[in-house]
């Protein structure tokens, strides 16, 4: 049962395309269990899940966000590259949506309650952003949670001065290991809401935060967060959404009525039934799934413009010039033209963006600057560590060298010297001649002072600095700088 007297928070995973599970599952809260919506104290979201997330804190359409997302995957897959091609600018797409379906006083609604993962691009740490100044800095918080590098576009945007991306990189679930946090997933694993795959595969992965069991069922839906499936794909995953948000208030006891969809007509069957039939329509061909829509009685609880759209969608239409595009010859045509095309298309598109990029060319030129410093500073630290590991060995070898070739530090007598010399240099005649010479040479200017010629000891004859210059007696001689005491 689920603890009702207590707190709990909402968290929406990022997905991609299949965004539209989560407006199911939404729709299934706020229409059969509003009061968990309500009372929810947190609302959180990455990428995809942020949109959810958005549009259920501040009361915005479900239906519209269910709507856009239909749109935007047919105005991708209209295109031969999807949303790779260069005419399709999604981080345009998402904030003219946004602009369109959220409130005046969104941001007043989020403040404190919704929370928004995004990823920081200077340290890569994850930042989850709940409170707003308007509405212009709560859709810039999607836009940032929701843009892919080279996917989406090469420089991040900015929000508070700041560069982020999506916020899936760095945690796709948010706060998925409360216990009081109901989280909401499109691929099947240990999420709260989930599709519940029939398959006996126990080994599980968790990508960010996001655990997803490793089967062929989530291996495809993975390859169509990215890159929009079919309409009639698109269709099913928002009917599981609402399939599952009914499993979860049943298990949990938040259902006033066992089953809400046996108040409709009775050709809907029970629970299992109703699993049972969604598995044959996802293996039937697209002929059999449309005559069936008026036998789909889930689309009925649905909001009504995101029935609409999911409909919409569905229908293929019979104009002529749709006839045409899709027709072999066509098609083969429109593929082998594609080397010709899509140079003038991308020459448009560019030009385009760069115009629109214009107000922020310096703000991103200075980024830019920087980013390649810290690139350039951090591989000079990286050659000068590499390097570090292998010198210190040589340098220490070349020291030891020096250090035994040269001749002690300690001002010695000539006997001394000539004892530290090797054998090879005292047998050296020359060399045994300038000793002796400069032993006389010594005694010659040392002759008639106090110091007798011997030999002390080495410690005896190290110099010291005195603490305190003494005054010098001009009648005492003094040794020549350099020279060694006799």
């Amino acid at each position: 049962m689920f603890p009702k007297e207590t707190k709990w928070n909402i968290s929406f995973a990022g997905c991609g395309f299949l965004g539209v599970y989560h407006i199911g599952v939404a729709s299934c809260l706020r229409e059969h269990a509003p009061f968990l919506v309500a009372n929810a104290t947190h609302i959180y979201g990455a990428s995809a899940g942020a949109l959810t997330a958005t549009a259920l804190v501040t009361g915005a359409c479900l239906g519209e966000a269910g709507a856009n997302i239909i749109e935007v995957s047919k105005e991708a897959r209209k295109r031969f590259l999807g949303p790779l091609h260069p005419s399709f600018n999604l981080v345009k797409t998402i904030r003219g949506c946004l602009l369109k379906t959220l409130p005046a006083d969104c941001h007043e609604r989020a403040n404190g309650r919704l929370g928004i993962s995004l990823t920081r691009v200077s340290d890569g740490e994850n930042v989850i952003i709940s409170h707003f100044n308007s509405k212009d800095e709560l859709i810039q918080a999607n836009v940032c949670s929701t843009f892919i590098p080279v996917y989406c576009g090469l420089i991040p945007p900015t929000l508070q001065g700041v560069r982020y991306v999506d916020g899936g990189i760095s945690d796709n679930l948010p706060l998925y290991e409360l216990k009081n946090t109901i989280t909401v997933s499109p691929f099947s694993g240990e999420s709260d809401i989930c599709p519940q795959d029939s398959s006996t595969n126990i080994h599980e992965l968790r990508v960010t935060n996001t655990s997803i069991q490793f089967n062929l069922r989530n291996l495809y839906r993975l390859s169509k967060a990215l890159f929009p499936p079919e309409p009639m794909v698109l269709r099913e995953m928002c009917k599981q959404g609402y399939r599952d948000g009914l499993r979860f208030l049943r298990r949990n006891g938040l259902l006033n009525q066992p089953n809400p969809l046996l108040a409709l007509p009775p050709v809907v069957p029970q629970e299992k039934d109703a699993e049972e039939a969604a598995v044959t329509e996802e293996r039937t061909g697209e002929e059999d799934q449309l005559q069936l829509h008026g036998k789909d009685r889930i689309l009925e609880h649905l909001p009504a413009r995101l029935n609409e759209a999911l409909l919409e969608a569905c229908v293929e239409p019979k104009d002529l010039m749709t006839t045409l595009s899709n027709m072999l010859p066509v098609r083969l045509a429109t593929a082998m033209m594609v080397p010709y095309t899509l140079p003038l298309e991308s020459a448009v598109s560019f030009t385009i963006r760069l115009l629109e990029w214009l107000p922020d060319v310096p703000e991103d030129i200075r980024w830019m600057k920087e980013q390649t410093g810290s690139i350039c500073q951090y591989l000079v630290m990286r050659a000068k560590r590499k390097l570090g590991d292998h010198l210190p060995s040589r340098l220490s070898e070349q020291m030891e060298l020096r250090r035994a070739q040269s001749l002690p530090s300690v001002p010695l007598s000539c006997a001394t010297y000539s004892e530290a010399l090797p054998n090879w240099v005292r047998n050296n005649l020359s060399l045994g001649d300038a000793l002796a010479k400069w032993e006389e040479c010594q005694r010659q200017l040392l002759l008639g002072l106090f110091c007798t010629n011997v030999a002390f000891p080495p410690d005896a004859l190290r110099m010291r600095t005195p603490a305190s210059p003494a005054p010098t007696d001009p009648a005492t001689p003094q040794h020549p700088p350099g020279l060694p005491p006799c």
